[in-house]
């Protein structure tokens, strides 16, 4: 055996313990609970797909924590390359479920975001924790956030490129709604291209683009790197957002449905794990900063996970609307008004071209009942209300009750 190979043994020993003190049960202790009668999960390994980002850190916990053996699942992390890739693999199988966009799986399901097919979204995997990441030329040119960057885009007539992971996914949206705050339209100001999150910085590096939008750590690494600055982050563009869902057909659910509880119980209990404190966070950040995730240094990872963020130009702040996995049990409910939301936006910008039944497409997305279930089994609060309101950067109140109006209320658009 090799030393290195005994180091991540023993370091998975470690963690397996942190979770029997964190959780006060042995995970093998309660499998044979779990796994008996009409709940035993009916496909017990799980292949979840991820790309590599922070806020993948609660399906690959459940998984080096052993949480996924105490509910009688097997989940196995599979590392992909893009979210086009994880749209392909979902669709066709290769994967069971994933780590994955909002706005990919809603995409998806009304074939805006590549062969439709009916998808499900199992349970929201995390708040907050995106950013906006400007070059570090246009920052020296005086555009250093929304009001700045709209400025010298008008005194400086040229093309301007702005990079997004997904075309109907979350950072698309973050960064279409930033801009039209500050009275860009991205669809004819801007040339918009998709870059997956592991090449953002690169990309950048070589003047491929003028910023992005992406999760972390690739906007602290731009930083690291001297290449980029954060202009905002996606908390103060939508405090507590939805961002990552676990995601999967709705074939799936309906031919593994105690499979899917388990996953869900599982991953919320990785989540409770690693919001419980400092320790945990930064144990996570050692871990999932490893090749075989996100493959980064540990320092571009635990920053930012815990608030401390800094500019680029010198400005350092603590934040407590950073990225949250659990916070009490406030993150995960699938809310019917999160993915109305992403259906608004899809329309607002023309990747939808009538309105659709929104509150019904939600219901058939959102395994609202099945996570009931699955927090009931790992001891998570749920919410009495399926909606919820939120106000948005442009001082624009969504409460998910009028969601036709509320696409058309935007003065800037695709046909504006």
């Amino acid at each position: 055996m090799t030393d290195l190979l005994r180091s991540k043994l023993s370091r998975r020993t470690v963690l397996q313990a942190a979770a029997v003190g964190a959780t006060g049960v042995s995970p093998a202790l309660r499998t044979a609970v779990w796994a008996q009668g009409s709940d035993k999960p009916e496909k017990e390994e799980v292949k979840i797909g991820f790309i590599p980002l922070t806020d993948c850190a609660s399906v690959v916990m459940a998984s080096v924590l052993g949480i996924d053996k105490k509910y009688g699942v097997k989940i196995v992390p599979s590392k992909e390359a893009s979210w086009a890739g994880v749209r392909d693999k979902l669709v066709n199988g290769e994967l069971d479920m994933s780590h994955v966009l909002w706005g990919l799986i809603y995409g998806v399901h009304m074939g805006t975001g590549g062969p439709k097919k009916d998808m499900a979204v199992l349970m929201n995997l995390n708040h907050n924790g995106q950013a906006i990441t400007l070059s570090k030329k246009l920052a020296d040119k005086g555009a250093v956030d929304g009001t700045s960057l709209a400025k010298v885009m008008a005194a400086d007539k040229r093309e301007y490129t702005f990079a997004q992971t997904f075309p109907t996914g979350t950072h698309a949206m973050w960064l279409y709604y930033w801009m039209a705050a500050h009275g860009i339209n991205p669809m004819k100001d801007a040339k918009v291209i998709t870059v997956p999150p592991p090449q953002m910085v690169a990309n950048m590096r070589v003047g491929n683009m003028d910023g992005y939008c992406v999760g972390e750590p690739w906007n602290h690494r731009a930083i690291a790197d001297g290449i980029g600055i954060t202009a905002t982050t996606t908390q103060d563009i939508w405090k507590d957002h939805p961002e990552k869902a676990l995601g999967t057909t709705a074939e799936f659910v309906k031919k593994y449905p105690n499979t899917c509880r388990a996953v869900v119980a599982a991953v919320l209990e990785a989540g409770k794990w690693i919001d419980a404190g400092l320790v945990n966070k930064n144990k996570m950040a050692e871990t999932i900063a490893d090749k075989a995730y996100v493959n980064t240094s540990v320092d571009v990872i635990n920053q930012r996970i815990l608030g401390r963020y800094q500019n680029g130009l010198g400005k350092t702040w603590d934040d407590p609307n950073h990225m949250k996995f659990f916070n009490d049990g406030a993150v995960n409910f699938p809310y019917l008004s999160d993915g109305m939301w992403f259906l608004t936006q899809h329309k607002r910008w023309g990747l939808l071209k009538d309105h659709p039944d929104y509150l019904a497409v939600a219901k058939q997305v959102n395994q609202v009942e099945l996570y009931k279930q699955a927090a009931a089994a790992a001891k998570a609060p749920v919410p009495k209300e399926m909606v919820r309101s939120s106000k948005l950067v442009d001082g624009t109140v969504w409460d998910g009750k009028d969601p036709k109006k509320y696409a058309e209320s935007f003065k800037i658009g695709a046909s504006a």
